[in-house]
Formats: structure tokens, C-alpha cells, sequence
């Protein structure tokens, strides 16, 4: 596929020609990366991804996956891996944004495994996807809300986070209770935050919810509870 090999060393070329190696070690130990960065901040690598992304657009959904996995897979640098992600979600392949897709985030999710990655792909990839496709994408959460991978757990429990009126609160409900005992900090955390961004759509319900469920562990209550004054 020409048109995905032409996408992929553009990209490659245009981070390596950003690179900054000055910047690259603090970001790389911020983000307790054993993937090597480049050095290319968000502020110099978001207009030239958008810019590559016009120049190089994709025919169709099978070089778009591709190009997706590849440049995710190939990946020598973690920028490389944000383009991924980046070209994941370009609004130009909208159309593409189906169930069919859950296969290449679920790959990305477990090996990734790290919420910079994980986090994106949960809240603006699978997410919309489970509010278009409930009778497909529930069940899987369900499934993924007691996997033994922590990421494919985490995906489960923020998924719906910006999701506002259209939350499935059934779902919501189910997964942080899958995780409620789990000590991990991510888990935690993230059940937190879920119920914190829903607290800003009702907050009577989240209030219940914490009420109702005491073994909430203090990480996630005080996240819950956040801009609720508890």
C-alpha cells in the first residue's frame, strides 16, 4: 500500500525533524517510558501531524488500520506511538469509527499498557463507539471490567467519562463494582474519575452512589466527591 508506507516515513521524517534531544530525557522520565522519546512537545507535534494527515490521506479502511497499526507496532520513539493514536481518531476516517475497530484499540490498550495511550483511546475512541453500538460494545466492557489486565479494566471503568446524559449508568455501576476492592492506583483513580465527570451531570445520583457503596476506597471517594462538597 503506497499510500500507507508514504504516510508512515512522512511521519517518521517529520517527528525526527522536530527532534529536540534536550527535552527528551525529562519526558521520557515523566512518563516512566522505556520507549525513548524524540523530544517533540504537543505544541510543535499536533500541527504537523494534522498538517501529514492532509497531505497524506488514506483510500480507504483497510490502509487506514494499517497505517494505524504500523506506525503503532514499527513504533522506535513514543511520538510515533501518539501519532498512532492521533491518526486513530482524525476526523477525516470518522466513518470508520465502528465495533469493527475494537480489535486495533484493544491492541493498543494492552500494549501500551500506560495512561497516556490508554486513556485517549478509552474515552474518545471506545467510547463513542459503545454509546453508537450498545448491544455490541456492553458487553465486551462487561467482559473487560473483570479481565485480568489491568488496562482492558481501566478502559471498562472511564469509558463513559464526557459521556454526560448519554452514561450508561447500569454499566457504570457494574464496572466499578467489578474493581471496587482492587488497591491499584489506576483503578482506583479511574473510578474516581468516572464518577466525578458524571457527578457533573447528576450529582444527586453520584452522591447515592458513594453512599451506597462504603467500600469506595478514600482515593475514589474524594475524587467522587470532588466539586460535590463531600
Amino acid at each position: 500500500m503506497d499510500e500507507v508506507k508514504s504516510l508512515v516515513s512522512a511521519v517518521r521524517n517529520g517527528l525526527a525533524g522536530l527532534a529536540d534531544p534536550a527535552k527528551a530525557p525529562a519526558m521520557r522520565a515523566y512518563m516512566k517510558s522505556e520507549m525513548p522519546y524524540l523530544g517533540v512537545q504537543k505544541p510543535a507535534r499536533a500541527p504537523l501531524l494534522k498538517r501529514l494527515f492532509a497531505e497524506h490521506p488514506l483510500p480507504d479502511r483497510v490502509s487506514f488500520s494499517t497505517a494505524v497499526l504500523t506506525l503503532w507496532r514499527e513504533a522506535e520513539f513514543r511520538e510515533e506511538r501518539y501519532a498512532a493514536v492521533d491518526l486513530s481518531g482524525h476526523r477525516a476516517y470518522a466513518r470508520w469509527q465502528d465495533s469493527d475497530l475494537l480489535g486495533l484499540y484493544e491492541e493498543m490498550i494492552v500494549t501500551g499498557a500506560w495512561w497516556d495511550y490508554v486513556d485517549e483511546v478509552a474515552i474518545r475512541r471506545v467510547g463513542p463507539i459503545l454509546r453508537a453500538e450498545p448491544e455490541t460494545v456492553t458487553p465486551l466492557m462487561l467482559t473487560w471490567a473483570y479481565d485480568e489486565d489491568l488496562w482492558r479494566r481501566r478502559t471498562a471503568v472511564i469509558c463513559q467519562v464526557g459521556a454526560k446524559t448519554g452514561t450508561d449508568t447500569d454499566l457504570l455501576t457494574r464496572a466499578v463494582e467489578a474493581n471496587i476492592d482492587d488497591r491499584e492506583f489506576f483503578l482506583r483513580k479511574g473510578i474516581g474519575w468516572a464518577l466525578r465527570e458524571y457527578a457533573k451531570t447528576e450529582p444527586d445520583w453520584v452522591r447515592a452512589f458513594v453512599t451506597a457503596h462504603p467500600a469506595l476506597s478514600t482515593l475514589s471517594r474524594r475524587e467522587a466527591l470532588k466539586h460535590l462538597g463531600g
